[in-house]
């Protein structure tokens, strides 16, 4: 409807304007040389704007053969620029299928046609370490290092890179850069938290741990390490308030304790641990310096009470009660320990050093003493310092796993693996 509005209203405009034209009066003559033309003043206005028309259309066609050259770079330019979008695609889908071949021959194309961009410097420097082609991707990530708007994909490329290769020297000094670049990252505080692990500096793992770190890990490692007195003290009661069941840091923390000369308040955290997860190695230190063995029966009493139906209470109430010749105490809680659920190699043993102590040997000693032994054969494994992740077994606890590198999984209990997925 509007179409054909205005194109009555350009007719009627030109009919008027013609009209216009027709009715102008007048004449008007042109000399030269010996040549006078004289024409109708209408005649005249209709002939200039001929002219001036056939003169724009010249123009315009001039200018467009002009512009062909631009045109054909433009149309070039579009098609070199696609591509190397659709080799930037193929690039991708290589890298995700895990063809290094295609990744790095789609890669090298997508650069020929559109350049260093970050895009393809990136894509090329994957592509060359899913073809363990190191060199050649660290080249290209120095290449991204040194551009002003890409700075961080190339030093993050590098950190992996030194990671890998355990120079952690190195490491630290790209992560100082690209805290230069990029402060506060998370990416990059993750990274410095784990180059932190991997060197053994605590404190800087606690200072960097994020949301789910195994902060009383880090605090309990980072105490140990600590040289000047009451800075580890501190440290050490932030790891055992983060996980007061948390046996290593209740001993680290029990530790400083008694260097600062505070026994009771060591021992109240000793018991306050045991109440939560009794673990031998804290029976180990209440009793430490106790040589009379009634006494330490005694002293074993009062850190059981806080938690006296465990079977771990059980057992260490056998254990120091036949250190002290109670073999009916002994026998008591060793068959209090089995009615708890435990059945350990460990609590067999313990029998058999009762039925040789209680018996001693005669025939019924003896017998008793094989059947404890044959079961011991047969029981569960006896709990020790493990990594929950990878299940390598230690013989004290760590706070990161020397084989897999894991922190904060170093648990003393059964072992039981728990293989990620994928």
């Amino acid at each position: 409807m509007w179409r054909v509005f205005l194109i009555v209203l350009a007719a009627a405009v030109t009919v008027g304007l013609a009209w216009v034209l027709a009715g102008l009066p007048g004449t008007v003559s042109v000399s030269l040389g010996d040549m006078t033309v004289e024409t109708s003043t209408a005649l005249a206005m209709t002939g200039v704007i001929v002219i001036v028309l056939l003169l724009v259309a010249v123009l315009r066609l001039l200018g467009w053969v002009l512009r062909t050259p631009l045109r054909i770079m433009g149309w070039r330019g579009r098609r070199r620029r696609e591509q190397g979008e659709e080799a930037v695609t193929r690039t991708l889908v290589a890298i995700a299928a895990g063809e290094p071949g295609a990744a790095r021959r789609e890669s090298g194309r997508a650069r020929k046609l559109l350049g260093d961009m970050p895009q393809t410097l990136l894509l090329a420097a994957e592509s060359a370490r899913l073809a363990e082609r190191e060199d050649e991707a660290a080249a290209l990530y120095r290449l991204l290092a040194a551009r002003s708007d890409a700075a961080l994909l190339g030093l993050r490329g590098l950190f992996r890179q030194a990671m890998n290769r355990e120079a952690w020297a190195e490491a630290a000094a790209i992560a100082g850069r690209a805290e230069d670049v990029h402060p506060a990252g998370a990416w990059l505080r993750d990274e410095r938290a784990q180059l932190a692990v991997r060197t053994g500096n605590w404190a800087e793992a606690l200072r960097l741990a994020g949301p789910g770190a195994p902060r009383a890990a880090f605090a309990t490692a980072a105490a140990a390490a600590e040289s000047d007195a009451p800075t580890a003290l501190k440290l050490a009661k932030q790891a055992w308030k983060q996980s007061p069941g948390f046996a290593p840091a209740a001993l680290a923390y029990a530790q400083r304790l008694r260097a600062a000369g505070r026994e009771a308040k060591a021992f109240d955290v000793i018991r306050e641990t045991w109440r939560v997860n009794p673990q031998p190695e804290l029976a180990m230190f209440w009793l430490d310096g106790i040589p009379d063995p009634l006494t330490r029966v005694r002293e074993a009493g009062r850190i059981a009470a806080t938690n006296p139906q465990h079977a771990e209470t059980h057992l260490m109430l056998a254990r120091v009660s036949l250190q002290a010749g109670l073999t009916g105490e002994a026998r008591h809680h060793l068959d209090a320990a089995r009615a708890a659920g435990m059945n350990q190699q460990r609590l067999w043993v313990l029998l058999a050093d009762l039925e040789a102590e209680e018996r001693g040997e005669t025939e019924a000693g003896r017998l008793a003493q094989r059947d404890a032994l044959r079961r011991a054969a047969t029981a569960d494994p006896d709990p020790r310092w493990h990594c929950e992740n990878c299940g390598t077994e230690q013989d004290a606890w760590l706070p990161a796993c020397p084989a897999c590198h894991t922190a904060g999984r170093i648990t003393w209990g059964p072992k039981r693996l728990a293989l990620s997925a994928g």
